[in-house]
């Protein structure tokens, strides 16, 4: 996980306090969804809003702004529950970053998701994230970019576990995301099964299919 914290540009501040019920208030959010908004929520901020209009980089069907939104922690986290109300009411791509008091010291977790525009609601993969850092560590320029698509992708690269190849959209890395999940699990799965096996013979060819499977899963990597 990349634990970076980027240093936004003074032309795209926002510092608009967005009222947490827009959200939980929605039809779409269960009960338990709003609970979680009520208990761990204690303040939602639009930061920044990366555009071209504000950083002068050409936008996007698939990325027509990325909003940067802080949001306080009541106490130790926010959840993923409460992220993804967020993200689906929002059609742009959002970056996340999570503020809580932790031993007296402030922290910062930084967590986005992959996010295509779709017909009636955005499409959102599972969320990456960073570790939580002090809020005191410097703050790193943006990444150089020609476009929004491509400073969105690099961003969201440092908080994923694979790296973007060269000409890869966030697509393509949502769908090796994917995957790397799928092997993940198989792979825990067959190293449980040879702890388990008795007969020898089964062990080899368990063996010999946990070795192609991670070595796919470095492929994916």
């Amino acid at each position: 996980m990349g634990d970076v914290l980027y240093l936004w540009p003074d032309a795209a501040r926002v510092e608009r306090r967005v009222p947490k019920e827009r959200f939980y208030e929605q039809g779409t959010v269960s009960a338990s969804t709003r609970e979680r908004f009520v208990s761990e929520v204690g303040r939602i901020t639009w930061a920044y809003k990366l555009a071209d209009a504000t950083i002068n980089l050409p936008d996007s069907v698939s990325v027509p702004e990325i909003q940067v939104f802080r949001i306080e922690a009541k106490d130790k986290d926010v959840s993923d529950h409460v992220l993804s109300a967020i993200d689906k009411a929002i059609p742009s791509p959002i970056i996340f970053e999570l503020v809580r008091e932790a031993e007296g010291k402030r922290q910062i977790r930084v967590v986005a998701a992959h996010k295509q525009p779709g017909l009636n609601a955005p499409k959102i993969t599972q969320h990456f994230s960073s570790d939580w850092i002090s809020a005191v560590e410097a703050r790193q320029p943006l990444p150089t970019a020609i476009s929004l698509a491509a400073l969105y992708a690099a961003l969201l690269e440092p908080l994923t576990e694979v790296e973007v190849r060269p000409g890869e959209g966030m697509s393509e890395v949502a769908d090796r995301l994917k995957e790397v999940g799928k092997l993940e699990r198989e792979i825990t799965a067959l190293q449980r099964k040879i702890k388990n096996e008795k007969q020898l013979n089964r062990r080899i060819e368990l063996r010999r299919t946990l070795k192609a499977k991670e070595s796919l899963l470095e492929q994916q990597r």
